[in-house]
This record gives structure tokens, C-alpha cells and sequence, in this order.
């Protein structure tokens, strides 16, 4: 498939086979829970008259309680971390029914505490409850296995909050929910633990609850972390999900709403997302609470803004990694601690009484759906996309093609990019082969190369055949295009790992058996090259964006490349910068920095440069280097709709930049300024539309106006050198193919023949810093901002409804199409501001087509 065919000119109209495929495959399960919608959960297990919520508690009263323990009781103050780690110990101790652990430390060296509920026989053998639940994962178990199985192991449920720090009240309710199943020996209670086993995490962000911030101490949202396991927070938890894989998994937030969100989500919802976990999001767990809290008259809705497309959250990786219920929980920070907890409280319970009293439905359902993956994954097929929602129309369908292998090719270049990527697939048990001698392959599909025809594979070259439990997951991570369902996405809408990491590699539809053992467990992999450079990195001050993309860059100079490194201030800055041979300034919004350093401040770092400093900075860093005069990149606002969006560049492979790289790179594109180097090289290149080198993956609305525009400028200034990124090459920590564009950058040669540029300042080069200076000056000042693009004629309707909601909106006519770009100065994601949410769905209500829709 070439890259021309998998950009999408026009909307497509609705289709039936991704529905008609989704529904067919588990009618007999979804017919079992289709009874629940009306009233309480109940089975055969379940007593007819236990109510999860009007049975009247039986308490054991040796069971510490919150009072005992805190001094307060539930929901009368948020607890701090020490608060809730004292509990579960408690509990602990006083209880045959429980038994908690550590999951993980923190950046800051706060345990990620964690408590497993069951009956105290199966706490008492938890490794046959692990042994149970590990045939039922596995496709090829025996029928005689699996009916033993069936007939012992628990439903696995999961309750996990506090994954953004300032969002607490999931974790306070969760502690209620241990106690409750701790002390309580009712009916409700006890036909949850006859038949579940529920693992609780009450904070997975433990800094961020302490210091009152959603990221971690390292500035990373880890509900973006799930499959890239950057930080210690999710790779420990990430662990303990692999040792009790979960069929449900709650993730408690909170966000600016002021009501309550549960699933069903909003379209788009990622293909390879397993029926089975749609359908008891939809048609079990969904309706268990709805009974609930229409009783208690608590007021919620469904939908829009919560998609469930990008496998990279607590949601939506449960369930292609584990075929889980992931849902998220939402619940309005503005109101009282005690109805957070109580209305979190009341979801999670419906869900655990749901779940628990269900399980032998939902233990069949997802066997089979890891049966049901192998044998899709043996012929070669991918499941088809679907819309949900009203009057929403199929954006782009899977095509009819067979995908049964992946291959990735082997590097000596980039052993580190190759090594990280096989041992993230092994870490989410996906088996992975290497050739031991060469192969031939009679249809070979390369990445986004558009050609298929026979390939010989060298020995050596990793082999990922889809014929696994994991297929869905294998299909997910390997993937080349993603095929957005629907274009108004939460997040991004490209994530594949061998195209983040730039590698060599392709698909398959042959069905092969070549010469190939399996790859024994890879440890993490080492970051071989050094530098003696003294480097500083400057993080834009009193901005969210420079807290966290300077959190990440010094994630990455601590932790992978274990680069010495000093943080400076504006003050150092203005002092000279001694002893700094290299200054990095990431992105952040750029007016607090240029606040932060004044006129004298941006002498000095014009002088700095000039002297032989060398600068390297990237989006709003680069513009505080265009609005100082040190460099003369121009920077212009972009047109495009790509949320997330991975693109291939062009590099000059004469650069220095390019060393270990190639002449392409993958970058992962979110609606970035479009920058054009002025005095200096352009040494990436987004390509035009017919260019060999172009490629997209993910939605790619407006590409081509990027075409000929610089992703990397690296200009001669005076003695020094500015090299300037237009994207974050840090992304997430996800983007190692970029990541070695930035280490070159800061620890890479000058370019061959390098010798003095104009002095920064000077007379020469006044002109082309004066147009770099109107350039940046132009650029709207509405932060990170929300972007909604409709019809022109939608365009005056659009404006009021906008109006509304925010009193800054930039108006963009662009031919029969206008975009508004909503201001979000204070770089909040959408579940920390209610407009995105809220104006997307007063523009639907009003009948007008949403053409795209983002929030970086």
C-alpha cells in the first residue's frame, strides 16, 4: 500500500463490516449481559436480594478503619501517601483476606503500595490463582487445562487511581473499597470474593500527589506512559498487571467537568481494541453503574471527550494488552473531597459487584478472546474499524489486507533502538524469533515504502509472527498506519514503535516458517556513546510545557544517555554562562522566557553564542532564540490537523546531525509551527507529496502545506552555532529515532568546513533577524492551543458557540474551511479544562460538523 493510499482525501461513509464483524463474535455473551441493563446485577451466584448498595453491611469491627488508622473517616480529607500506605499495612496485618506489596518506587523514592483481596484460601496460594489465570491466557491451552481453569480461577479486577497527581479522590475511594471488602462478611461481599480476586492501587503518582502536580517529579504524564514504560512509577506497575492480568481495569480520574464520566467512550475506538472488552465496557460494566447512580441521582454522561483509540492509557492498554474492561473514571475536582469519594466509590463498587458476580461469562469471554486473537493472527486478519455515536460517519476503514508477520531488521547503527523495542514486546509476553540464518520471503511489504515483492531477510533479522495470544498488542505496536476510525481524536493518532524509533523492517501476508529461535529475555539496553561537553539546560520558567518537556529532556540526559549536565537560570544566563559549552532550551511557552530574561539577558545569550556556545533548542525554546536574535529561524503558525502524527523527513546525510541516522527520519509531528532555517541549513526537510521520501502515519490533514519546510536549522553564529528543532524531539520519551538528532546536536562535530557566521547583533545580519523577529511575532498568543477546524459557512455559528467559552479565539480563514485556535495559555490537557470537551459537544448539539478537533 503506497503512501498516497493511505491518506484519506475525503470522509468515507458509513460502513457495516467493522460492526457487523464486532458484534457477531461474542452475541451469545453479550445476550447473557444484555439483562442487566434493566435493573441490579445478578446471577445464579449472586442471592437474589443482595443489592451491591441497599444490603445492609455485616462488619467485621477487628478490621482497622479509617478512623483508627488516620484519625478521620473516609472522604472527610484527602489522605496523603504515607496516610494510604499506613492503611494498606494495616489492613495487612489485620486481615487473612489481604496481602499488599510495593510495586514501585518513585522518582522521589515513594513506594507505589499495592493490596490483592480475595478469599484467604486463594491469599494463601496466590501462585495457583496466577497459574489458573495463565492458562486461561493462553490459546493453546489443553481443553482438559482450561476446563480446570475455568472451574477455579477468579475474575481478576483491578481498581487503580491517582495516575495524575492532583486528581486524588479515586485513591481515598479506593481505600473505602478495601475496607469494605476487608471487613464486610454480607452477601454483596461475599459473592464478590467467592469470585474475584481485586487488586488495588490507590496511587500510582505518588510525587505528584504530594507536590500537587498531574506529572511526576520528571514532568511525564504517565497516562501516556502506558506502553512506552519510561518512568519507574508504570514500568514497576506495568509488572504487577503482567503477574494478575486483569479483566477489569478501573483508572480513577478527576477533570474540570462538573459532573461524572464513564464509558461507553466517544469514537474514535482503536480496531484491534477485543470485542470482548468493548462489549463489557458497553454491555456490562456501563449499565451496572447507570443503575446506580440514576438511583442515587448523580449526574453523568457519556462520550465525547473520551475516546478510546490510542493504546498508550490506563483504558485502552488494559484492553489491547490484556483484553480487559479499561475504563476511566472521571469525577469533578471542584467538589467536596467526601462526594468525590463517594460518587468514585459507588462506580468502582457496581463495577467489582458486576464483574465479580459474572464471572463465569466473563472468565469464557476472555479465554476466548485470546483464542479468538492467535487464530485471527494465524490467518492473517485485522479487525475492522467502526463508528458508535450518532451521525458520526467511517474517516477510514481497515483495508482488505493480511498481515501474519512482522520483521524488523537488525542494525549496528542503532542497536540500542532495536534492542529497546524487542524488549518491550517481550515485556508484554509477546514471543519474539531471530533468523538463524537467511530467508526468503515471497511477499514483502517494507515500511512505508508503498512496494511489495520478494525479500531476502538476512540472518539475524527479528521475526514476529501475529500467530500469538498477542496479536492484537503485536498489531498495535508493529503497525505502520493506524486507521482512525473517526477525526476528532483525544490524543495522538500515530504511535508505531519501529517508526518512532526510525528501523528497518516490513510485513508479511505469507504464511512462513523460517529458521528462527525464540529471543531469551532482553535486559534494558545501555547508551554507548559519551561526551566530555559541559552542557545547561534552561527550562522556561512558570510554564507547564517547560516544566515538562524540561522534566523529560533531563529524564534523558539522567537516565539513558547519563549525560553530566547543569540546570541554569536566566541569571546564569545573563552572568555569561561559564563553563557551559552548550546551552539546551526545550520547549515551554516562550514569552515567560523572554520575560524571565529581559534585554540583558538576551544580549548575553546572543553574546554566548557569538563567543562559540553552542544552542540547541526546540519549539518554544526556539522561538525564545528567534525573538533574541540569536538565531534567524523563521517560525509560522500551521494549518494542519495532526494531533500526533508521525511523519517521515529528509535529512542531509552530510550533516554531522545525521550520523547513525540516514537520510530519513520519523518525527512525531502535533500541529507544530512550520519554521524555514533564514541564514542557516536546513538539515531535515519535510518532503513534498510526491517525494519518494514522503510518508505519514496517523491522520494528515494539511501535510502538504508543510512541505519544504525545516524540521532542523543548523545556523553558524559568529563563533558558535544555533541548531533549531521545529518539533520536540523528545516526545514523550517515545521518539528514539529523533532522540539521536538531539544527542548529535548537543554532543556531535561541527559540520565539515565549519567555520564563523555573522555576529549575532551586527549590522550584516540586522535583516534576517529583524524577519525572524516579525516572523515569531506573529505567531498567535494563545499557548497550547485547542484547535477546532468546520465548514466556512459553519465558521460565524462556530465563533458565538467558542465565544462562549473562552474570550480569546484566533479566527483562521483557510478557502472553504475556517480554523479556531481557542486560547490554553496554561497548557492544560483536556482533562484538566472542560472547553475542549464542552465545545465539542455544543457544536455537535448545534449540528455542526467538527472537520478536526485537538488539544496538544
Amino acid at each position: 500500500m503506497s503512501p498516497r493510499d493511505r491518506r484519506p482525501s475525503v470522509r468515507q461513509p458509513s460502513i457495516d463490516r467493522g460492526s457487523t464483524v464486532r458484534n457477531r463474535r461474542l452475541a451469545p455473551l453479550l445476550a447473557a449481559l444484555l439483562a442487566i441493563s434493566t435493573g441490579p446485577v445478578q446471577t445464579a451466584s449472586a442471592q437474589p436480594s443482595c443489592d451491591p448498595f441497599q444490603t445492609t453491611p455485616v462488619v467485621d469491627p477487628s478490621i482497622p478503619t479509617a478512623q483508627s488508622v488516620f484519625g478521620f473517616d473516609f472522604g472527610a480529607q484527602e489522605v496523603t501517601v504515607d496516610q494510604s500506605n499506613a492503611y494498606l499495612a494495616a489492613v495487612d496485618a489485620a486481615s487473612t483476606r489481604v496481602v499488599t506489596a510495593t510495586a514501585a518506587t518513585s522518582v522521589q523514592g515513594r513506594h507505589i503500595d499495592y493490596a490483592i483481596v480475595g478469599t484467604p484460601a486463594r491469599i494463601g496460594n496466590l501462585a495457583a490463582v496466577r497459574s489458573a489465570v495463565a492458562t486461561l491466557q493462553d490459546p493453546d491451552a489443553s481443553a482438559p487445562d482450561v476446563a480446570a481453569a475455568l472451574a477455579s480461577a477468579p475474575a481478576i479486577l483491578w481498581v487503580a487511581a491517582n495516575v495524575h497527581g492532583g486528581e486524588e479522590s479515586g485513591a481515598d475511594a479506593s481505600l473505602m473499597a478495601l475496607y469494605n471488602l476487608a471487613a464486610r462478611s454480607d452477601c454483596v461481599v461475599n459473592d464478590i470474593l467467592a469470585n474475584a480476586v481485586v487488586v488495588l492501587m490507590p496511587i500510582q503518582n505518588p510525587d505528584g500527589r504530594e507536590l500537587e502536580t498531574r506529572r511526576n517529579a520528571n514532568g511525564f504524564d504517565m497516562n501516556r506512559d502506558w506502553f512506552a514504560r519510561t518512568q519507574p512509577e508504570t514500568d514497576g506497575k506495568i509488572e504487577v498487571v503482567r503477574q494478575y492480568p486483569p479483566m477489569l481495569f478501573i483508572d480513577a480520574h478527576e477533570f474540570g467537568y462538573p459532573t461524572y464520566f464513564f464509558p461507553p467512550n466517544a469514537d474514535p475506538e482503536y480496531h484491534e481494541t477485543p470485542t470482548v472488552a468493548h462489549d463489557w465496557i458497553n454491555g456490562l460494566y456501563s449499565p451496572a453503574i447507570v443503575n446506580e447512580f440514576n438511583r442515587e441521582k448523580i449526574k453523568f454522561f457519556h462520550g465525547a471527550p473520551y475516546d478510546f483509540f490510542a493504546p498508550i492509557f490506563g483504558d485502552t492498554v488494559p484492553a489491547v494488552g490484556f483484553h480487559a474492561a479499561g475504563m476511566t473514571f472521571e469525577k469533578a475536582d471542584g467538589d467536596a473531597i467526601a462526594v468525590r469519594t463517594h460518587e468514585h466509590f459507588t462506580s468502582i463498587w457496581a463495577s467489582l459487584f458486576a464483574g465479580a458476580t459474572n464471572r463465569a461469562a466473563v472468565l469464557q469471554g476472555w479465554h476466548d478472546s485470546w483464542v479468538e486473537a492467535k487464530d485471527q493472527g494465524e490467518n492473517g486478519e485485522l479487525e475492522g474499524n467502526a463508528v458508535f455515536e450518532p451521525r458520526h460517519d467511517l474517516y477510514q476503514d481497515v483495508p482488505d489486507v493480511t498481515v501474519r508477520s512482522y520483521f524488523i531488521a537488525p542494525n549496528p547503527d542503532k542497536v540500542f533502538e532495536v534492542q529497546t523495542l524487542v524488549r518491550r514486546l517481550q515485556r508484554m509476553d509477546v514471543d519474539v524469533y531471530q533468523l538463524t540464518s537467511s530467508f526468503s520471503v515471497d511477499h514483502f511489504h517494507p515500511y512505508a515504502d508503498g512496494t511489495s515483492g520478494g525479500a531476502d531477510l538476512e540472518a539475524g533479522t527479528y521475526w514476529i509472527p501475529l500467530a500469538q495470544g498477542q496479536k492484537h498488542w503485536i498489531q498495535a505496536m508493529l503497525n505502520e498506519e493506524t486507521w482512525i476510525p473517526f477525526d476528532v481524536t483525544y490524543d495522538v493518532t500515530a504511535w508505531s514503535n519501529p517508526l518512532l524509533m526510525n528501523l528497518a523492517g516490513g510485513w508479511t501476508p505469507d504464511d512462513v516458517s523460517p529458521a528462527a529461535a525464540l529471543v531469551a529475555p532482553l535486559g534494558a539496553p545501555g547508551w554507548t556513546p559519551t561526551t566530555s561537553t559541559g552542557v545547561g539546560l534552561f527550562e522556561i520558567p512558570s510554564s507547564t510545557r517547560g516544566f515538562e518537556s524540561a522534566g523529560q529532556a533531563r529524564w534523558l540526559f539522567n537516565e539513558v544517555w547519563h549525560l553530566d549536565f547543569t540546570d541554569v537560570t536566566a541569571a546564569d544566563i545573563t552572568a555569561g554562562l561559564a563553563g557551559i559549552d552548550v546551552l539546551v532550551i526545550p520547549d515551554g511557552y516562550a514569552n515567560y522566557g523572554l520575560q524571565a530574561l529581559g534585554a540583558k539577558g538576551k544580549k548575553a545569550l546572543r553574546d554566548w553564542v557569538n563567543a562559540g556556545g553552542r544552542l540547541v533548542a526546540w519549539q518554544g525554546g526556539a522561538v525564545i532564540a528567534a525573538k533574541s536574535g540569536a538565531s534567524t529561524a523563521k517560525f509560522s503558525g500551521s494549518h494542519t490537523n495532526m494531533p500526533g502524527t508521525l511523519v517521515r523527513v529528509s535529512l542531509d546525510p552530510s550533516s554531522p546531525l545525521a550520523a547513525g541516522v540516514g537520510d530519513q527520519d520519523w518525527i512525531l509531528y502535533q500541529d507544530d509551527s512550520r519554521m524555514q532555517p533564514g541564514l542557516g541549513t536546513a538539515v531535515s526537510t519535510f518532503p513534498a507529496f510526491s517525494d519518494p521520501d514522503y510518508a505519514t502515519s496517523g491522520l494528515a490533514i494539511g501535510v502538504e502545506t508543510l512541505a519544504g519546510s525545516s524540521v532542523v536549522s543548523d545556523e553558524a553564529v559568529g563563533a558558535g552555532r544555533v541548531i533549531s528543532f521545529s518539533i520536540d524531539p523528545n516526545f514523550r520519551g517515545w521518539t528514539q529515532g529523533t532522540q539521536r538528532l538531539l544527542w548529535n546536536a548537543i554532543a556531535g562535530p561541527d559540520p565539515a568546513g565549519f567555520g564563523p557566521g555573522l555576529l549575532a547583533g551586527s549590522k550584516a545580519r540586522a535583516a534576517a533577524e529583524k524577519a525572524a523577529l516579525d516572523a515569531a511575532s506573529q505567531l498567535p498568543d494563545v499557548g497550547s492551543a485547542i484547535r477546532i477546524r468546520v465548514a466556512r459557512s459553519d465558521a460565524a455559528a462556530t465563533a458565538k458557540i467558542l465565544a462562549r467559552r473562552s474570550s480569546e479565539v484566533v479566527r483562521i480563514d483557510l478557502g472553504n474551511q475556517t480554523l479556531f485556535l481557542v486560547a490554553n495559555k496554561k497548557d492544560l490537557s483536556a482533562e484538566e479544562s472542560a472547553i475542549f470537551g464542552l465545545a465539542v459537544r455544543e457544536l455537535e448539539q448545534a449540528g455542526i460538523e467538527i472537520i478536526a478537533a485537538s488539544v496538544p
